[in-house]
């Protein structure tokens, strides 16, 4: 997905063509916005064909028209959006792109308008915390309004997503080879130096899902349950010492832990893990009757701005060079330390 100028898009494309059908305005507002020179998120297909646009615009005001009105706050508003897409992936990159630009302007929360017609839409939003809370519009079929707070959390690890839920849950290491981090992880840092905060809205892959699938048969992984946070620990690549090249990269959290048996088949298997994971249908064949294996779904929730050397653990974190690094828990001392050498966004760390 790429940021571009509104004049630089055609809006003859018929990708609109449903846009201007559901707001007869469109084709004027859009001729403003490209006249002032405004810019929008696009995402093209391997045909080059418009597949996603993606509209935001930070507001303070009172919104009043908006039934029920909303007092003046600092808002994410999610101007226009629209995906076509044959799966989820494209759509939850999306969402990512909304939280993590929320969080770049420090907004309250997030909403967005919508038609009720756009169900599948509307879950999607649901799935992250979205919820409705009022309609706007007069007509027989006004807008749907559905509001995600970035300051008000429920528990749960989905709905309150990009947001960890950090007190009284276990912290652990998780190892993973580079060959596999780079296409699993395509956001997070591999260099030595800071990233600029403005990284979070620029863009990345849209292969960049929420939800990851780790295959490993590492001993002790069945001991993880679902909120369990995990600091991915990218191994050695080869170009360096082990103690400045391998590092962590990223925070995410468990969903949940499957082994071979809690599947009813290897379909089932490949029905459950294809969605997510980095590796084909022979590879999982072949991971399915691998002896111990486990399946880690697991939320990305941030990558990090400054990556943290193995060295930097060891001589400043106090991690023991003598123990396994493969699964690793670590105290939550230990875990604040390396979240905030990692200089990710402290308020994606509640409780």
């Amino acid at each position: 997905m790429k940021q571009h100028k509104f004049s630089d898009i055609s809006l003859s494309d018929t990708f609109f063509d449903s846009l201007k059908q559901d707001y007869p305005e469109f084709s004027e507002w859009y001729a403003k916005k490209a006249k002032e020179g405004a810019k929008t998120f696009i995402q093209k297909d391997e045909k080059g064909m418009l597949q996603a646009f993606l509209y935001m615009k930070q507001e303070t005001e009172e919104l009043n028209d908006i039934n029920l009105p909303m007092p003046a706050a600092n808002r994410l508003k999610v101007g226009t959006f629209k995906i076509d897409a044959h799966n989820t992936k494209l759509g939850e990159y999306f969402v990512k792109k909304i939280v993590l630009s929320a969080l770049f302007v420090d907004a309250q929360e997030i909403y967005v308008t919508i038609y009720k017609k756009h169900a599948s839409l509307i879950r999607l939003l649901q799935r992250y915390g979205f919820a409705e809370y009022g309609t706007k519009g007069d007509g027989e079929e006004p807008e749907l309004v559905y509001v995600k707070s970035m300051r008000n959390f429920t528990g749960d690890l989905l709905l309150d997503y990009p947001f960890i839920h950090a007190k009284g849950q276990r912290k652990f290491l998780l190892s993973v080879k580079p060959e596999y981090h780079t296409p699993l992880f395509p956001d997070s840092i591999l260099n030595t130096e800071v990233r600029a905060k403005d990284i979070l809205v620029k863009d990345v892959t849209h292969t960049n899902s929420i939800h990851k699938i780790y295959l490993s048969s590492m001993k002790g992984l069945d001991r993880l349950g679902r909120g369990d946070v995990l600091l991915i620990y990218r191994t050695n690549d080869g170009q360096g010492p082990a103690k400045y090249r391998s590092v962590v990269s990223s925070v995410c959290v468990v969903e949940e832990i499957r082994k071979a048996k809690d599947f009813a088949s290897v379909d089932d298997f490949l029905k459950y893990a294809n969605a997510y994971s980095i590796f084909d249908e022979a590879d999982l064949r072949s991971w399915f009757t691998r002896y111990n294996m486990v399946v880690i779904k697991m939320t990305y929730n941030a990558a990090f701005d400054k990556r943290v050397t193995r060295n930097e653990l060891i001589e400043e974190v106090g991690l023991k060079a003598e123990d396994y690094w493969g699964f690793l828990e670590i105290t939550d001392d230990q875990f604040n330390d390396i979240i905030s050498r990692g200089k990710i966004n402290e308020s994606l760390i509640i409780d």
